[in-house]
Order: C-alpha cells, then sequence, then structure tokens
C-alpha cells in the first residue's frame, strides 16, 4: 500500500520499493530490453535449441562482461518482434546464477548499446526512475483489466503501466524528485492547480485559431468571478492588465526553473505571478498535457516541462507555438471538408490558443536551437468530452497495449465484452483507427504521429467506433514540399524522401503498435497471428478498393511492399539521450536496421495496370 510522500517522513517517498516488487519490476525491465534491443539488432541472441513450447526457442546473450552472459526462451515473430518469456531470463557469471538487475544489464552491454560515456550515467539515471515508476505501478491498489474494461476514461489513464511500448528507459522524468512524481505523474491520479502569470505583451505572443481571441479564452477557461481577481490583482500593483496576457505554467517548472531563469524578468515586472487557479487538473500520459478533472468540458492545458524525458527535454518553443493554432485550424477545415473522414468520424482535438513567452538573455546568448528556448509556452487543446455521443465514451488507446500487475491483457477482455467475434472486433477498430489515417496520407499526403497515447477512441459498449487524434501541430506534416500552404504555415510541407513517406504508417502503427497487439491476442489465444495481420490487410484492401481514384499513389507508396525500412528509436536515444532528433530535420536523424518483412504483403492484392487492386489475392 502506498502513500503520499512529505517532507516530515522521508520514508515515505519509498514505500513502493521492497525487495518482491523490485525483483518483478527488473526482470519486466529486462525482458523489454532484450526484446527491443533484439528487435532492432543492437542484439543478435543466438539460438541454443528448441524449448519444450512449440514455436519457442532457447537463446543466449555473450554480454560485455567478461565470463557474463544472459539465457532465455523466445518465441521469434512478424517484424523482427522477440516475445520473450520474463520467468525465462537467467543472468550467468563464470557458472554462476546472479540475480536480475536492470541497471547491471545495461552495464554488461555498455560496449554494445554504444552509449556516449559522457551520457552513460543519465541513461543510468532514465533506468532508475522508469524501474521507481514501474514499482509503483505493481505496488499500488490496481484494477484488474476486468474492472478496467468498464472504467472511465482518466480512471484508465492512469491506470497504464508499461508507457510507450518500444522505449525501454520510457519513464525517466530526470527532474522530478520523489515528492514531484507522487504529486504530478500520471500514474498517481494526483489532481493539482496550475499556476497562472501574467506575461508583458512585449516579449509574449498569443495566437488562437479563428473566432476566438484572448478575452474569450480566458473566460471560458478561467471564469469571470477569477479573471477579474486577476486583473485586480495587477491593477493593484500599479500595472496596465492592457499590458498583459495571461498563461498557465506547471507548478514544478514554476518553482524549478521560471522562478529563478526568469528572475530578471520578474523584478521588473515583465512576469508577474498572479497565484493557483480553482480548477484541478490531472497528467496525461505525455507528463505535460493536463485534463482539467473540475470541469472536463474545459480545454486540456499543455505547457513546457523542463524535464529530461525519452531523448529530449519537454518544452515548447513560443515560435512554434505562434504558428500552432493557424495549423490546427488549417487541417481541421482540411479533415472537415474530406466526405470519406467524416464517414469514418475521424476528427482531431484542435490546439485553439497558444502563448509563448521568449527570454531575451537566452536568445541573444544561443544562435542554435536549445531547451532554454523552450521554457516558457502553452497551448489549450479542445477536450473531447463535449463531442461525446448518448452511449458513448473514451479511452486512451495506448489502454489496447495495457496488461495488468497480474499478466492479464485489456485488449481480449474488450473484445470477449463486446460480443463480436476477434476478428470482427478487430475490423471495427481498424475502421475507425487505421483507414481513416491511411485515407490521410494517400489522399493528403498528411501524417501524424499516431502512437498509442496520441489517440483517443470513442467506444460504444465495449467497441471502438471513432477516434481523436491530438498533438496536432509538433507531430504531424504534410509531405509534399510543393505543396501550396497558407502564409505561415510554411513548416507544416516538409521535404522528406520517398521511401521514408510511408514509415509513419509502417513503423508508428506497424511497428509501434500493431506488432504488440498481435502479440497479446495470440498470446491469450483471442486471435492467432497470420490472422491479425490478414484482418488488417483485409480492412486496407477494402480501403483501397473503395477508392479507385488513388490507385497511382496506392502502386507509388505500396502498403503491401515485401519490406519496409526500419528505423530504431532505443538506437537513437542511446546515441544521444539529451535530444535524439534534430528536430530542423528529423529524417536526417534516423538510425536504420535491416528492413523488416511486411507481414500483409502475402496478402498483396493482384493489381490491374493502373495499380487499383482487383477483388482477388495472391495465394498465400
Amino acid at each position: 500500500m502506498t502513500m503520499s510522500p512529505s517532507l516530515d517522513r522521508p520514508a515515505s517517498a519509498v514505500t513502493h520499493l521492497h525487495p518482491d516488487v523490485w525483483r518483478k519490476v527488473n526482470r519486466l525491465l529486462v525482458r523489454k530490453a532484450i526484446a527491443e534491443f533484439a528487435h532492432e539488432q543492437v542484439f543478435e541472441p543466438e539460438w541454443l535449441a528448441e524449448a519444450s513450447r512449440a514455436g519457442w526457442g532457447r537463446y543466449a546473450l555473450v554480454a560485455d562482461t567478461q565470463g557474463c552472459r544472459y539465457r532465455f526462451e523466445a518465441r521469434r515473430m512478424a517484424l523482427r518482434h522477440w516475445h520473450v518469456d520474463a520467468s525465462t531470463i537467467e543472468r550467468e557469471v563464470d557458472g554462476q546464477l546472479q540475480p536480475l538487475d536492470a541497471l547491471t544489464f545495461v552495464i554488461d552491454f555498455k560496449r554494445t548499446l554504444g552509449i556516449p560515456s559522457d551520457k552513460l550515467p543519465v541513461y543510468l539515471d532514465e533506468i532508475s526512475s522508469t524501474l521507481y515508476g514501474a514499482a509503483y505501478k505493481h505496488e499500488r491498489p490496481a484494477l484488474s483489466s476486468a474492472e478496467l474494461a468498464d472504467a472511465d476514461y482518466q480512471t484508465v489513464e492512469a491506470a497504464m503501466i508499461e508507457g510507450h511500448p518500444g522505449f525501454v528507459a520510457n519513464n525517466g522524468r530526470l527532474g522530478f524528485d520523489a515528492l514531484d512524481y507522487h504529486a504530478y505523474a500520471p500514474e498517481t491520479g494526483s489532481r493539482f492547480a496550475i499556476v497562472w502569470l501574467a506575461v508583458h505583451r512585449d516579449n509574449a505572443h498569443f495566437a488562437s485559431v479563428p473566432g476566438l481571441d484572448h478575452e474569450t479564452l480566458l473566460r471560458q477557461e478561467l471564469g469571470e468571478r477569477q479573471l477579474v481577481e486577476f486583473r485586480r490583482q495587477l491593477a493593484g500593483d500599479g500595472l496596465d492588465p492592457a499590458h498583459y496576457l495571461f498563461m498557465p505554467a506547471h507548478p514544478w517548472q514554476w518553482f524549478n526553473k521560471l522562478s529563478i531563469m526568469f528572475a530578471a524578468d520578474i523584478a521588473e515586472r515583465r512576469i508577474v505571478p498572479l497565484g493557483l487557479g480553482d480548477d484541478r487538473y490531472c497528467a496525461q500520459q505525455s507528463v505535460r498535457t493536463y485534463f482539467n478533472s473540475s470541469q472536463p468540458g474545459r480545454c486540456y492545458v499543455k505547457t513546457s516541462l523542463s524535464v529530461l524525458n525519452m531523448g529530449f527535454m519537454r518544452g515548447l518553443s513560443p515560435y512554434y507555438m505562434a504558428g500552432t493554432p493557424a495549423i490546427n485550424a488549417y487541417l481541421d477545415r482540411l479533415i472537415s471538408a474530406d466526405p470519406v473522414l467524416r464517414d469514418y468520424g475521424f476528427g482531431i482535438l484542435r490546439e485553439v490558443a497558444s502563448v509563448g513567452y521568449r527570454n531575451r538573455y537566452y536568445e541573444a546568448a544561443l544562435e542554435t536551437d536549445s531547451p532554454y528556448k523552450k521554457m516558457l509556452s502553452a497551448l489549450w487543446r479542445e477536450s473531447p468530452m463535449p463531442r461525446l455521443k448518448t452511449g458513448e465514451r473514451l479511452m486512451t488507446m495506448a489502454a489496447l497495449l495495457h496488461v495488468d500487475p497480474q499478466g492479464t491483457p485489456l485488449l481480449p477482455e474488450l473484445i470477449r465484452r463486446s460480443g463480436l467475434a476477434p476478428q470482427a472486433w478487430l475490423r471495427r477498430y481498424l475502421r475507425a483507427f487505421l483507414e481513416p489515417v491511411v485515407h490521410c496520407f494517400y489522399a493528403h499526403h498528411l501524417v501524424f504521429m499516431p502512437h498509442g497515447e496520441n489517440l483517443i477512441l470513442v467506444l460504444e459498449g465495449h467497441v471502438p467506433t471513432r477516434v481523436f487524434m491530438k498533438d496536432i501541430a509538433e507531430e504531424s506534416a504534410i509531405l509534399d514540399k510543393d505543396a501550396k500552404m497558407p502564409a505561415g504555415l510554411e513548416r507544416l510541407a516538409v521535404d522528406v524522401p520517398e521511401d521514408y513517406k510511408i514509415l509513419g504508417i509502417f513503423i508508428d502503427i506497424f511497428d509501434g503498435v500493431f506488432r504488440h497487439m498481435s502479440q497479446l491476442l495470440d498470446d491469450s489465444g483471442c486471435l492467432a497471428e497470420d490472422a491479425f495481420w490478414r484482418t488488417v490487410a483485409e480492412s486496407i484492401l477494402d480501403y483501397q478498393r473503395a477508392h479507385p481514384e488513388l490507385a497511382e499513389r496506392f502502386a507509388r507508396y505500396d502498403f503491401f511492399a515485401p519490406t519496409f525500412l526500419h528505423s530504431c528509436l532505443n538506437r537513437l536515444q542511446l546515441k544521444n539521450n539529451l535530444q535524439m532528433v534534430d528536430l530542423a530535420n528529423p529524417a536526417g536523424s534516423l538510425i536504420m536496421a535491416d528492413p523488416l518483412d511486411n507481414p500483409v504483403a502475402p496478402h498483396a492484392p493482384v493489381r490491374s495496370p493502373r495499380g487499383a487492386p482487383r477483388d482477388e489475392a495472391l495465394p498465400v
């Protein structure tokens, strides 16, 4: 049983850390490290023999540490996926079995992993923090997958255990101390008030979608009473409220960064702390986005949060914020005007307004991109709650990969409760999620980052019927450098190599979501792996047959190509865990392993001369 820690009870920060849970989470993280590093060909496990279970083998990894090797049982699956049985992992040193320890695992393979020596301690910190959080999540009172199948949106959000399914060090959050973890980590379910600041217009910029101004936004998000009180505070200090914009900040950011690093601006009253807002928020899985639990119909708030997590300091650029609402408005018009997407019920949660504040000292000192330029920005994103119809509810798509502390996955439970056959449920899900995302790519060259945390499923009962995409401005692009964009939105049109363009589907969806889903379904006896991929293929074949006008693009960017490039996430983080991608040239930063065999290629259609699929498929 965990308890909220406090400064006068130091031990209360670590009540979830004890030998049993520590052994459990270390074994699980070592399992993930073996599986994901082998998937990315950082490791090449050695085949030893067949295991007692059909389709399974016994493997070994020889460590860099002299006399050390790891043995385990695993099953090879599509997409070079390693299904490793955690219970079979053994660490042997000079013939003697040793306890499993994730930090020791990294040290055992430090040369193979290739982590630069100056960044290795930071990576170890991220592993420690990931283990700390994992121990909390496995030790707390938790809903079973059966109970979670009927839980409300924010209960599901806080119940997630794994975080990003591919990254090994996926819950670093370096910068948070133990008290911060309990106060602000999404899995704690904590509610907190956000800090409101008045920032001088000379250094700040407000932007919004058409029809929304700063005054209207504040009345919607703060309410009349608090808005009047904040303006009274400014006037009482001899300051003109008309010269200021109001913006939210995370409490951690205020006390740890802004109050010190922006001290000059605070002293000169360019930044004025107004106090805490009345509403209470809960952090979402992305940590720096907060759901209004007091008034769920109000916007999400997303703010700069200068903690290091999964390869980046999680700031927000004031320059990007200036263009964010216009990009959201443009994409919303594009999506709303497409009758195909309307029929799917596909929508985005618009980032409707933003404020960015520039620190004049860092701007003058630094000529290149830097986290120091991204410490004070915020945006407001639409809540999905007002869009729900009677009988609908919400669930993060990350929940489809959730496994409870007892080892039971949620996805088969949802399928069982739906009353549908597994393939029928999967087709409904693919129609809600995959088909509209694929249509955005083929019809509009539009790509998102459609991983689990960025999608919100709309369920009727236990069946997905439509989805909302979020994180639009920072993680969307039109893959056509010659696309005619409105003034100020040029950054949305990007130039990437031709063979990279469809990777937004293959890597973000196939590799990032579906390979894990197929393992859970196959392992639970719900749906065999081949049947899973055949159902994915059938879904897109139906889509392509319905849109012969896009046949040329279907042929140019072949969904059924024999192989596709394998862009590796952990390799990026291992190379530079402080900034794993050059944001000015993200495609040029990618690190590739050998191409992956496309699991839908065996179900490829026979194409007409113009590229459209005919009704028959090639024999499998």
